[in-house]
């Protein structure tokens, strides 16, 4: 799931960029208004986090322009201002939440998964199945028949990868491009010691094995 963060303070956004990378998101950063304003148009984020005080055109304009686009994908807004006067008008202006800095990385976490629930009001829906196998991508939970499994983020990530390309095989370069968001040296280890996880999560002790490795090639979920 990919976020849009708008933060023009370098430290702030390599910190942020980093804790949401952690917790299985996709971060595109911007630190301007001018370019994340096409940027969201070109390639609409399922969330975006936009610091109101901006170099330039500043982050309010930037909500205000969006929604008179028509993008209505859910806005939290940063700022170190924290009058009522200040929250409200973000809140007019298209935002759906409004978070003071400093914050606790936890309550910002907090607050973009209400928002996404907030979006998919009907995540049983969108529920993908293997055998007795589901993961809810949206709320970040995964059962095996009755049995939830305890994920962490990027095996979670691996998993909803798996699950959409069920019955066909993903690569080892696909899975470091997507999971992790840029590349290691081709030498590393860590996508098998990942995939070794997940699988241990998900089949050991079952009589149907569901993760299946292609030597050389890959990995594929499917019910043999």
């Amino acid at each position: 799931m990919e976020l849009l963060l708008v933060e023009d303070d370098a430290k702030i956004a390599a910190f942020l960029t980093r804790g949401l990378t952690e917790q299985g998101y996709r971060v595109q950063h911007c630190s301007r208004a001018e370019e994340a304003a096409w940027q969201a148009l070109e390639q609409a984020p399922a969330l975006a986090i936009v610091d109101i005080m901006l170099p330039g055109q500043d982050g309010l304009e930037l909500v205000q322009e969006w929604r008179g686009q028509g993008a209505d994908f859910p806005i939290l807004l940063l700022s170190a201002r924290r009058s009522v006067d200040d929250r409200v008008q973000g809140l007019r202006l298209g935002g759906d939440d409004y978070l003071t800095k400093p914050f606790a990385f936890s309550e910002l976490l907090a607050r973009i998964e209400v928002l996404l629930r907030r979006c998919q009001p009907t995540p049983a829906l969108d529920l993908l199945r293997l055998a007795d196998m589901r993961l809810d991508p949206a709320r970040k939970l995964a059962w095996r028949g009755d049995q939830r499994l305890a994920l962490q983020p990027r095996e979670l990530v691996l998993l909803e990868l798996l699950l959409r390309h069920q019955g066909r095989v993903v690569s080892r370069t696909q899975i470091l491009e997507r999971v992790w968001d840029y590349r290691f040296d081709p030498q590393t280890n860590v996508v098998d010691v990942l995939v070794c996880r997940l699988r241990n999560k998900i089949d050991k002790g079952q009589t149907q094995k569901l993760l299946h490795t292609l030597r050389g090639i890959g990995y594929v979920l499917r019910a043999d």
